[in-house]
């Protein structure tokens, strides 16, 4: 997403974490767009979990074949798939992005249980559905201390596995490329052992995350323009153009060719 300021009818902001939540926090981001629309937006997965309080109408999701109205807070989960996402309404909305090694913030069966989903927050923890959007509310308006006692509460609850965190530095730092035999001795661990400790507290393998920041730096590199798409595929680790193609296609619906024109 883009930030613009002034009068522009979208504006997104990325605001500062604070160092009490820096652990387990990687983004708060707040949302702005005053143009109806009834256009479907793509969202491809990024390995981010989040939390989301709406303060407009939230949009509807499709789920199956049908759009369904989403819930005035959510949990956003890890997806491997995009989210299609249809609204009629401005959209307002305060988000809480989560290091993948803190994606289990809400507890392992939750995220386990609601992989490839948005769900309503509010069934999930009525209280910190309440609380989530009040002091959301606040944040946008100022007042940044209540929400920093929220989650700094909600953290301090929650233990970072660090093989967990050293294989994910080393994942999104190679941009998806290293090998996950080289991540595991890199986070001091078996492959077995990385795999489940991964999957419990990230929401996905080591692979599937693998994958996912190499779509993102694929994206990156087709929004940029630069090269060509052969030169694309083989920076980004792909065997060949067609597999690059086949993968892109796979999670976006689209190929190569297309996305660079979007």
């Amino acid at each position: 997403m883009r930030r613009l300021d002034g009068n522009a009818p979208v504006q997104y902001v990325e605001h500062p974490v604070p160092e009490s939540l820096r652990a387990h926090v990687a983004g708060l981001w707040h949302l702005r767009d005053t143009e109806p629309t009834c256009q479907v937006q793509t969202i491809y997965p990024d390995g981010f979990c989040e939390l989301i309080a709406h303060f407009a109408a939230p949009p509807q999701c499709l789920e199956g074949r049908e759009f369904r109205p989403q819930g005035r807070t959510l949990f956003a989960a890890q997806r491997l798939g995009a989210v299609r996402l249809r609204r009629e309404h401005a959209l307002d909305c305060f988000g809480v992005r989560l290091r993948p090694e803190a994606s289990s913030l809400l507890g392992t069966d939750v995220l386990r249980q609601s992989r490839e989903r948005i769900l309503d927050l509010a069934n999930i923890d009525a209280p910190l559905s309440r609380r989530l959007h009040a002091a959301a509310l606040s944040f946008v308006a100022g007042d940044t201390a209540k929400l920093e006692r929220l989650l700094r509460a909600r953290c301090a609850s929650h233990s970072i596995d660090e093989s967990v965190a050293q294989a994910v530095a080393c994942i999104r730092g190679s941009g998806g490329q290293m090998r996950i035999e080289s991540v595991a001795r890199a986070a001091g661990c078996s492959l077995r052992s990385l795999h489940g400790r991964v999957r419990r507290e990230v929401g996905l393998t080591p692979k599937e995350f693998s994958r996912l920041m190499r779509l993102q730096a694929t994206l990156r590199t087709l929004d940029s323009g630069d090269g060509t798409l052969t030169e694309m595929a083989v920076n980004h680790g792909f065997a060949d153009q067609a597999h690059a193609t086949r993968e892109l296609r796979r999670v976006t619906g689209l190929a190569p060719t297309r996305l660079r024109a979007a």
